[in-house]
């Protein structure tokens, strides 16, 4: 059984448009004692286009949405603005691809832990809702995929 969050985003402006985002295994990679960094993962999925915009979370000083791609035989991570949702497609946040950094750590993330982590969707009309969700922490050697069912609430 996955994990599955359903959020009716809507978002107001001149004209009311109503997306239904579901967020699916919600997942945060564990940390050693002192690590100031990891990454959260999920999948993510829209009745209508949106995009990915921002991300916060109370266990980190700093959140960032980030790309990691090949350059020339290089891997890279860099941040980036936002991230395209395309209605009726599924974007996924895994290790080694697009996904959130929680940066300046306030403490260890352990597995098991329940971290929250509030996402910012933002419509055609640049009007913005926030969806939050609770990303279970996973071993330091997770690299993605459907572990035991837990209850993200």
């Amino acid at each position: 059984m996955k994990n599955t969050m359903l959020a009716a985003v809507c978002l107001l402006g001149s004209s009311l448009a109503c997306a239904e985002v579901t967020i699916a295994d919600p997942w945060v990679r564990a940390t050693v004692p002192a690590q100031k960094a990891t990454g959260a993962f999920m999948q993510m999925t829209s009745t209508t286009n949106v995009k990915l915009v921002a991300a916060q979370s109370p266990v980190a000083n700093v959140v960032e949405i980030h790309e990691m791609k090949m350059d020339n035989n290089v891997m890279k991570m860099r941040q980036i603005t936002g991230l395209d949702l395309a209605a009726g497609k599924m974007v996924e946040l895994k290790p080694g691809s697009y996904h959130i950094m929680l940066l300046e750590l306030k403490q260890q993330v352990r597995e098991g832990d329940a971290v929250p982590v509030s996402l910012v969707f933002e419509d055609q009309n640049k009007q913005r809702q926030t969806v939050d969700v609770k990303a279970v922490g996973r071993p330091l050697n997770a690299a993605g995929g459907t572990p035991a069912a837990k209850s993200m609430h």
